[in-house]
């Protein structure tokens, strides 16, 4: 029997099971809806049809990146005057959710890695940096990605040891960062360094223009998952990168690298909320049409209570994501519950994801179900972005406990 293909088959503005007062917890204006629809096409015609090819390639073509900054993906989020289409959270959300329908966290990796490399710049970076930078990678000219972990430590930021050292106008650069995602073809990187002494304050972020930067060896990095995104280990080697491509006052990187964090975690969590439901509907759409000992699967009361169990987990994280980015676009900054959410988010992934395998049985296990492959992807996003554990000492920290 073949795979259920879930790629087109969704409600045209939303997740088909997704429950209404869910889905209108933020109002579908005429903009967003729109954006929406753009974004929808843009999966149908140039994600769906492709992303097996691209998973065997490891790698997405260089020329995906013009077709969506052309359809509007990559300026999601992004403020207008350097070509972006705003929407906040709110936009960011309705982006995982569009690309999730493909069924590869690959795909939202490679196509989002400059949601977690641009904001920095936005929030830091001189007018000059942010005219260089920004429209040419939301038009999907460029490429940009986030160097911060190092081999010795991802989640300790405090500790990085990559430094660099003034020498008349420049930088010297020398370290590594690995586990950089889009770090391959990255033409610019907001990079973590040492600039001063030991701990937070030590701390600076530079902007790397990689043609104008020698001295940068890349190596990849072979993943269990997301093969469709380029991962890499970056060395710098006495790289001269000039004093105005520093991003804000030297020393204050590391608060603004913890104010991206939460926006990677908050991404990321809505990335698993919507991947894992893609999953879901695959494993439902399996067990309405697979029979087995003359009935429909469905109608055993073993796999229905598996798909309730699997909707109570995605319509808690869908809630909690709900409310979490309305407090954000509020303008509150709700630190233990950005990170109470990812650890929700990518343990119910966890969940859903494996019960849509058993469902599917032996097609689980086979290359081409999106199952399969988002099931090979569910522990990234408890790593990426702090894990699980380091999640929770977080949280209880801002709680004061």
């Amino acid at each position: 029997m073949r795979p259920v293909s879930l790629g087109r088959t969704a409600h045209p503005r939303q997740l088909s099971s997704m429950p209404a007062f869910l889905q209108s917890h933020f109002p579908l204006s005429d903009a967003r809806r729109a954006l929406r629809d753009g974004m929808r096409r843009f999966v149908d015609a140039e994600v769906v049809p492709h992303v097996r090819t691209w998973e065997r390639a490891r790698e997405i073509p260089r020329d995906v990146y013009a077709k969506a900054g052309k359809a509007g993906l990559l300026g999601v989020g992004m403020p207008e005057k350097y070509g972006g289409v705003g929407g906040g959270i709110v936009a960011l959300i309705d982006f995982c959710d569009e690309l999730a329908r493909a069924g590869s966290g690959g795909v939202l990796a490679a196509l989002g890695s400059h949601q977690i490399a641009l904001p920095p710049l936005l929030h830091a970076a001189s007018d000059e940096i942010k005219r260089q930078v920004l429209p040419p990678v939301i038009a999907g000219e460029k490429v940009a990605a986030l160097a911060i972990s190092e081999p010795g430590g991802g989640s300790d930021v405090a500790s990085l040891s990559t430094s660099a050292v003034r020498d008349g106008d420049d930088f010297i650069v020398r370290g590594e960062k690995t586990f950089i995602t889009s770090g391959m073809r990255a033409d610019f990187i907001t990079l973590a360094v040492r600039t001063g002494g030991a701990g937070p304050h030590g701390v600076s972020l530079l902007l790397i223009d990689t043609a104008r930067t020698p001295g940068i060896t890349r190596t990849k990095l072979d993943k269990m998952g997301w093969h469709c995104s380029d991962t890499a280990h970056l060395h710098f080697d006495d790289c001269r990168v000039p004093l105005a491509n520093l991003i804000g006052a030297e020393g204050s990187g590391f608060s603004t690298i913890m104010k991206n964090f939460n926006n990677e975690r908050l991404m990321l969590s809505a990335q698993a909320e919507a991947l894992a439901r893609v999953c879901y509907e695959e494993a439902l759409a399996w067990a309405r049409q697979r029979r087995t000992f003359g009935k429909p699967l469905i109608e055993r009361q073993v796999i229905r209570h598996k798909l309730v169990d699997m909707a109570m987990r995605l319509n808690s994280t869908r809630a909690f994501l709900n409310a979490t980015g309305h407090a954000v676009m509020e303008g509150e900054q709700p630190i233990p519950e950005i990170c109470q959410l990812k650890n929700l988010a990518s343990a119910n992934m966890e969940f859903v994801v494996s019960e849509a395998v058993a469902i599917l049985g032996g097609m689980g296990y086979m290359e081409g179900t999106i199952s399969e492959r988002v099931f090979r992807e569910t522990k990234v996003i408890q790593i990426g972005g702090g894990a699980t554990e380091i999640m929770k000492d977080l949280a209880a920290r801002q709680a004061k406990y």
